[in-house]
C-alpha cells in the first residue's frame, strides 16, 4: 500500500487498540495487540506519518532509532539483589529499567498523555547482541524484565534487505506475531502531502513531468545512486530558504539532496527554466484579471513542459490564496467559539469585570496551548494558528481598554463588531481567491483549450487539499463542468480497456 493508505490503517488500527469496553478494558487484550511492523524503502516518508498520527490520534510519541543502542542501553544494566526462598536469603541478578521504557514514563509525566506510540525505526538492523532482545521485544512487549506500559502501542520500521546489507530477517515465530504493514513509494498519494505541506511549485511540477524520477534507487560500481521522497521535500525547503536569501540552488547543491547525479542534473536545469518561465509569465496579472492576448499566444505555443510550468505557476498562485483564506477561517472559527462561549459570562457573571475576564480567557488558551505543544501534539501550522488566536484575542483585550469599558454587555458588543470586521475581511479575501480561479480558467481556455493541460490543472485542483477544502464552499461552474468531463474520460478509459482485456 502507499503511504497514505498506511497512515490510515495505523490510525484504525490505534483506534482499535485503545477502544474500551464498559468495564474500562481494552476491547483487544494488550497481549493480543499485535505490534505494527511497517517495511518499507528509505524515504517514503514512515517516520514523518508517526508524528502525525500521534498528534491526530491526540497520544504520546516516543521515537527510537534502535541501531543507536547497545545491548545494556535497550534491556537495562544487570545488579545483584537480595531475595528470600524457602527461608533462605539468595542473591539474584536483576536489570535496571531500560532507557527505552524509561523514556515513555518520562513522556508521560511531562505530557499527561498516559497512551501512546512507542516508535522503533530500523528494527530489523540490530546487531547481533540485540537481536534476542528485539525479538522478546516484538514477541512480549518487554526490554529486558520491564515491561511497555498498557496503552502504549508499538510501531516499529524497517528497510527490506535490498536496500540495506546489515538487515536481519525475523523468523516465522516472530513475524506471526506482528500486524506487518508493507508501504511501497507512490508519487499520486505524496504529491497530494506535498500541496498541503507547501511543497515547492518547481518540485511539484518537475515530478508531474517526471514521475518515474520520484523515487529511484540504483546499484552502481561507485555506490547506489537515489531519489527519495525525503529528499525531494528537503531540497524543497532549501529552495524556498535560498529565494529569500536571494542564493541559486544549482546541479552541485541539488545533488547534496537527489543523490543521483542525472536526476540532480536534470532537476537543476528544470529549476533553471521554472525562474524563467516565472519572469517570463506574469501569474500574478493573470490572477488579478490582466489576461494579455501576446501572453496567452505565448504560452499556447510552447513546449509542453513550459506549458505544465504556467499550469503550475498558476496552481501555486491559487493555492496561496486557498491557504491563506483556509488560514484565516479557522481562526475565525477558533475566535467565534471562544465569544460564544463568554457571551453569557460576560452578560450576567463578569458584567463589572470584562476586561479581567478577558484576560483570563486568554491565558487560559494560552497555558492550553502551551501544554499541547510540550506534549508534542501541535505541528508548526498548529502553533502558527493558536498564535493567530491568541494576537486576536491579545488586541481585544487592549481595545477594550483603550475604550474604557466597565460593562460586559457593552464590551460583547464591541467583540461582536470587531469579529464582525474581521469576517469581513475574509469574506473580502474569499471573494478575491474566488475571482482569481475564474481568471485563472480564464487563461487556460484561451491558451489550452481542449488541450491536457485542462486536465492537469483540474486533476492538480482535485489534488490540492488547501483548493478542494475551498471548492466545498465556492461553487465554480467551470470547474465541476470540466471535472465531470474529467470524470467520463476516465471511466470510457476504463471500460474500454477492460473490454480490450475480455478481448
Amino acid at each position: 500500500m502507499n503511504i497514505k493508505r498506511a497512515k490510515e490503517e495505523i490510525r484504525n488500527t490505534i483506534e482499535a487498540y485503545l477502544l474500551k469496553n464498559e468495564y474500562g478494558e481494552y476491547e483487544i487484550p494488550v497481549m493480543a495487540q499485535r505490534p505494527i511492523f511497517l517495511i518499507g524503502a528509505p524515504g517514503i516518508g514512515k517516520t514523518q506519518i508517526m508524528e502525525q498520527i500521534s498528534r491526530e490520534c491526540k497520544v504520546g510519541l516516543v521515537s527510537y532509532t534502535i541501531t543507536h543502542h547497545t545491548r545494556q542501553s535497550a534491556i537495562g544494566l544487570p545488579f545483584i539483589s537480595k531475595k528470600e526462598f524457602d527461608g533462605r536469603e539468595m542473591a539474584v541478578t536483576e536489570y535496571t529499567m531500560s532507557e527505552i521504557v524509561a523514556s515513555i514514563y518520562e513522556k508521560i509525566q511531562e505530557s499527561g498523555l498516559r497512551e501512546g506510540i512507542l516508535f522503533i525505526d530500523e528494527i530489523n538492523c540490530v546487531s547481533e547482541t540485540l537481536a534476542p532482545a528485539m525479538l522478546q521485544f516484538l514477541q512480549c512487549k518487554t526490554f529486558g524484565s520491564h515491561k511497555i506500559p498498557e496503552g502504549w502501542l508499538i510501531v516499529a520500521a524497517g528497510n527490506p534487505p535490498e536496500y540495506n546489507k546489515s538487515v536481519r530477517e525475523f523468523d516465522v515465530v516472530t513475524m506471526d506475531r506482528v500486524k506487518k504493514i508493507q508501504v511501497e513509494p507512490d508519487f499520486d498519494a505524496w504529491r497530494e502531502y506535498a500541496y498541503t505541506a507547501g511543497v515547492h511549485p518547481a518540485v511539484i511540477s518537475y515530478l508531474n513531468t517526471r514521475p518515474a524520477n520520484f523515487y529511484k534507487m540504483e546499484s552502481t560500481v561507485d555506490g547506489k545512486n537515489f531519489a527519495t521522497p525525503r529528499g525531494w521535500e528537503d531540497l524543497s525547503r532549501l529552495i524556498q530558504v535560498y529565494e529569500k536569501l536571494d542564493k541559486t540552488v544549482d546541479r552541485e547543491v541539488a545533488g547534496q539532496y537527489i543523490q543521483h547525479p542525472q536526476i540532480a542534473r536534470d532537476f537543476a536545469n528544470y529549476l533553471e527554466l521554472f525562474y524563467k518561465y516565472r519572469t517570463d509569465y506574469p501569474i500574478n496579472e493573470v490572477l488579478n484579471g490582466r489576461i494579455d492576448d501576446i501572453l496567452v499566444k505565448k504560452a499556447a505555443h510552447a513546449s509542453f513542459d513550459e506549458k505544465l510550468s504556467v499550469t503550475g505557476l498558476l496552481l501555486s498562485g491559487l493555492n496561496k490564496g486557498f491557504g491563506m483564506v483556509r488560514e484565516e477561517e479557522d481562526v475565525l472559527a477558533a475566535v467565534f467559539d471562544i465569544l460564544k462561549e463568554s457571551k453569557e459570562p460576560l452578560m450576567e457573571g463578569q458584567r463589572e469585570q470584562p476586561v479581567v475576564y478577558l484576560e483570563d480567557v486568554k491565558n487560559r488558551y494560552q497555558a492550553e496551548s502551551a501544554a499541547r505543544k510540550k506534549a508534542g501534539l501541535l505541528s508548526r501550522e498548529d502553533i502558527h494558528h493558536d498564535q493567530q488566536v491568541l494576537d486576536t484575542l491579545e488586541r481585544y483585550v487592549m481595545n477594550l481598554k483603550k475604550e474604557n469599558v466597565q460593562d460586559g454587555e457593552a464590551a460583547f458588543a464591541f467583540l461582536r463588531q470587531w469579529f464582525n470586521e474581521s469576517k469581513e475581511k475574509y469574506d473580502e479575501d474569499f471573494d478575491q481567491a474566488a475571482r482569481q480561479l475564474e481568471y485563472a480558467f480564464d487563461f487556460m481556455e484561451s491558451a489550452f483549450a481542449g488541450g491536457q493541460e485542462l486536465v492537469v490543472f483540474i486533476t492538480e485542483l482535485n489534488t490540492s487539499s488547501p483548493a478542494v477544502s475551498f471548492l466545498q464552499e465556492y461553487s465554480c461552474e467551470r470547474y465541476y463542468r470540466y471535472n465531470k468531463e474529467l470524470l467520463f474520460r476516465e471511466n470510457t478509459r476504463d471500460i474500454l480497456e477492460r473490454i480490450r482485456q475480455l478481448g
